[in-house]
């Protein structure tokens, strides 16, 4: 996708106001902390990068190559998809956000757009109140709904299915309550994880 505000606008070190830039970064450091203290995080599992090291070294390759070819075409918002389900793409999606989360200049922030499924929440154990459909629907903000992992990474999960999901991604209401979310936040990425 590409984007009014590209990756490589920061990247290239055409930093906001520091006025702006603090108040960005009060509203990540506001969201709720993603809890890493259930089993999903313990050594072993599949959150090959939530430590680092030698296991997250195809990831963080991978990582390199989107960061590449998004400055590259001036994008911003990549999408994760796969053929069929259990593919391994939420696992790819959640292992890029904490890879993407170690690179301290960049904001990353992780979407599921596969609202049919709340597959990403499970992988990473958390347990949201409520789903990306009512943020799109303007039900419900997304500094509300949104989990942060230090100032730079922030995640959009899904506590169940959502009705209707084809239709409301289509809609003008979830276009605008996206580009408001980005318009808020200011992330350099935004890594969707959405329906196969």
């Amino acid at each position: 996708y590409a984007s009014s505000e590209p990756y490589s606008a920061r990247a290239q070190g055409a930093a906001p106001a520091v006025q702006a830039a603090d108040s960005v970064t009060a509203l990540w450091r506001a969201l709720k902390p993603i809890d890493t203290t259930v089993p999903a995080f313990e050594e072993g599992g599949h959150l090959v990068t939530w430590r680092g090291g030698a296991q997250a070294t195809p990831y963080d390759m991978l990582r390199t190559r989107i960061l590449q070819q998004a400055l590259a075409n001036n994008w911003r918002r990549i999408a994760v998809v796969s053929p069929h389900s259990g593919c391994g793409k939420t696992t790819t999606v959640a292992n890029l956000a904490f890879s993407f989360a170690r690179q301290s200049d960049l904001r990353t922030l992780v979407i599921d757009f596969d609202l049919r499924r709340a597959t990403l929440a499970r992988m990473l154990g958390q347990t949201p109140t409520h789903t990306m459909g009512e943020v799109l629907e303007g039900q419900v903000s997304f500094a509300d709904h949104g989990l942060g992992h230090g100032d730079n990474l922030a995640f959009g999960l899904n506590s169940g299915p959502v009705r209707q999901s084809a239709e409301l991604l289509h809609s003008q209401r979830a276009k605008d309550s996206l580009a408001a979310v980005e318009a808020l936040y200011r992330p350099d990425v935004v890594l969707f994880d959405v329906p196969p």
